[in-house]
């Protein structure tokens, strides 16, 4: 497998909020040369040598797989995605078209497959509400307009009701504001002493808020309760709410505590298409985290795991992200 870059290359391609963290596993390759790369994927897409192919795309960062799709275009007169799309099928057609879109793109993809169909997958639209900042959704929403033409903030409340439905809502709008430590304490504690739960004074504590004042009010509460928060609102919302509305912030206070920790339970259900979506999300910013996240509750490393449960060239793609053993 070729050898990651040491630094940070940029480029003209890449997003103008792109989300660069220091902590992801995908980085830039060296010595990049897309007009080499174009040569070798334009003979294994005509060969149908899929190997390669996830080999070089799996192994460039998404700026330069953006450049890519620009030269091959040039060399060849054809879109880079309806090329892939011709040779690649079903889970690895997923992730690899993923690869290809810049982040944003990438999010709001997922966000509209988990409204489609018969049923809402609440579980990926709290991932990638609950773990995503105020400027990330704001890009996800953009992006989510100009590709389906449709309204990101309409569609998700047409997706959900009552009190879950104004929490999802203002996940989206959620703000990272300063606030005080003992007065939302007391604020949360007074609430769980009612008979009747209030959703609305939960929903605005916990979505108006910055992180850390975030993580430091819930141990606090923690400890005065004497029991997780997790455990105080499943007692709390028990027979009361629905069950939506409890799993939603339930997701949301195990964001705040850990969202790495999060993350790793999210990959332990190994089902594809959620794999796929938390690793290529995170590939660039905190999949570094992730996998400790996921060697501390599991034992095993996330790299271990992959090759269990997965084969073929999907498990070499997703090993590619993954980058090395822990």
């Amino acid at each position: 497998m070729e050898t990651e870059a040491k630094s940070q290359e940029t480029s003209p391609l890449m997003s103008e909020g792109m989300w660069w963290g220091t902590l992801g596993s995908v980085r830039p390759f060296p010595n990049f040369r897309p007009e080499r790369d174009v040569t070798v994927l334009h003979t294994a897409l005509e060969k149908k040598d899929v190997s390669t192919i996830v080999r070089i795309l799996t192994n460039r960062s998404n700026a330069q797989r953006r450049s890519l799709a620009l030269a091959y275009k040039n060399f060849s007169q054809k879109e880079l995605d309806a090329s892939l799309k011709k040779v690649l099928s079903g889970d690895l057609q997923s992730l690899i078209l993923g690869l290809m879109m810049i982040p944003e793109q990438f999010e709001a993809h997922r966000l509209r497959k988990a409204m489609e169909g018969a049923g809402t997958d609440e579980e990926t639209l709290l991932e990638m509400l609950c773990t995503r900042t105020p400027q990330q959704l704001s890009d996800i929403r953009a992006a989510y307009s100009q590709e389906y033409k449709r309204d990101l903030e309409k569609d998700l409340i047409s997706e959900t009701s009552g009190d879950f439905s104004k929490l999802i809502e203002a996940l989206l709008k959620k703000e990272n504001e300063p606030g005080i430590v003992d007065q939302d304490i007391a604020t949360l504690s007074e609430e769980l002493k009612n008979k009747k739960p209030a959703a609305d004074i939960w929903i605005k504590i916990l979505t108006t808020r910055n992180p850390d004042h975030l993580r430091i009010v819930l141990e606090k509460l923690e400890f005065e309760k004497g029991q997780t928060v997790e455990d105080s609102l499943e007692g709390h919302f028990k027979g009361v709410l629905s069950g939506d509305l409890k799993k939603g912030l339930k997701t949301l206070v195990r964001c705040i505590q850990n969202q790495y920790l999060f993350l790793a339970q999210r990959i332990q259900t190994m089902k594809a298409p959620v794999v796929q979506g938390v690793m290529v999300a995170h590939s660039e910013e905190d999949l570094l985290r992730v996998r400790v996240a996921y060697l501390q509750s599991t034992g095993t490393s996330l790299y271990t795991a992959l090759q269990k449960q997965f084969k073929g060239e999907l498990q070499q793609g997703l090993l590619a992200i993954c980058r090395a053993e822990d």
